[in-house]
């Protein structure tokens, strides 16, 4: 599932291309994905792009937004008269089957939805109460906006679980998946099977850079496409080539050369240096 760095890079795509455009028209070609009436978009124009931990909201010059989630494998997909080739995890060309939405922009552009398994989901709401959605309310403090040391200090200490199902728990912390997991707690030689309450107040402000740092690192290469994400140009990653554990099964470590692990933690597989990682 794309996470914060992946649906960052997104969004920071779309301020750039998609702001400014008029809704002309939309196509849903699969009600499953869609919500609200599509009629209260046609003719807004896109002011502005915002982020929410992994979820995204389109704000219109209306009174609407339109807000979305793209799940394990939605893609947004804005295409220009001078559309760029397409990365193969698109699927060659647009749309295609795993088109879900069709957005018609002014100035012969276009916004796609595209979602392989069909997890993801797009709602048309008022702004006003584009915050009350579950989703986005339920959302905890997040790295880069009101996540601080002391906040992870506070809960880390009440809670008896371990330190990496606790990161990925977004109701405590916003953004933070699998990948981001794993890699922010290999920079600063935690197991992520440790108790979150057993981590020393020194242990929780090197985690707390580490998440930043991986996570900033994700964003200067593109985020990860190891999976089905692609920008909003729909172009693929390279941070995947950076991993230094997620995959990285039965690979030497590089910072002491033990071979890397998969584990199961949480129902979520997750990659270990048994040797650094203490």
């Amino acid at each position: 599932m794309p996470e914060l760095p992946e649906v960052e890079t997104i969004k920071r795509g779309l301020e750039k291309h998609l702001v400014g455009h008029k809704i002309l028209e939309v196509k849903i070609l699969d009600l499953k994905i869609f919500s609200g009436k599509k009629e209260n978009l046609i003719n807004g124009q896109v002011l502005a792009i915002k982020r929410v931990g992994k979820g995204l909201i389109i704000e219109f010059t209306n009174e609407y937004s339109l807000a979305i989630h793209v799940k394990m494998t939605g893609q947004l997909i804005y295409q220009g008269p001078k559309a760029m080739p397409l990365s193969p995890k698109v699927g060659g060309v647009l749309p295609n089957k795993h088109t879900r939405v069709i957005f018609i922009l002014d100035r012969s552009a276009k916004l796609f939805y595209n979602d392989v398994r069909r997890f993801g989901w797009l709602k048309v709401i008022l702004k006003n109460d584009v915050m009350s959605l579950p989703f986005f309310k339920g959302m905890g403090p997040e790295p880069f906006k009101d996540l601080t040391v002391e906040y992870l200090e506070k809960i880390f200490s009440k809670i008896n679980t371990p330190i990496k199902t606790l990161l990925m728990d977004q109701a405590k912390i916003g953004g933070i998946g699998n990948i981001y997991a794993n890699e922010a707690l290999w920079q600063v030689k935690i197991n992520p099977k440790r108790m979150a309450n057993e981590l020393t107040r020194s242990e929780v402000k090197r985690l707390y850079k580490a998440i930043h740092d991986v996570m900033e690192e994700s964003i200067r290469h593109g985020a990860s496409s190891s999976e089905n994400y692609v920008d909003a140009l729909g172009q693929e990653g390279r941070y995947q080539e950076h991993f230094e554990v997620y995959g990285r099964t039965g690979e030497q470590c590089n910072r002491c050369g033990n071979k890397i692990e998969r584990i199961v933690i949480g129902g979520r597989g997750t990659f270990v240096c048994m040797r650094c990682q203490v």
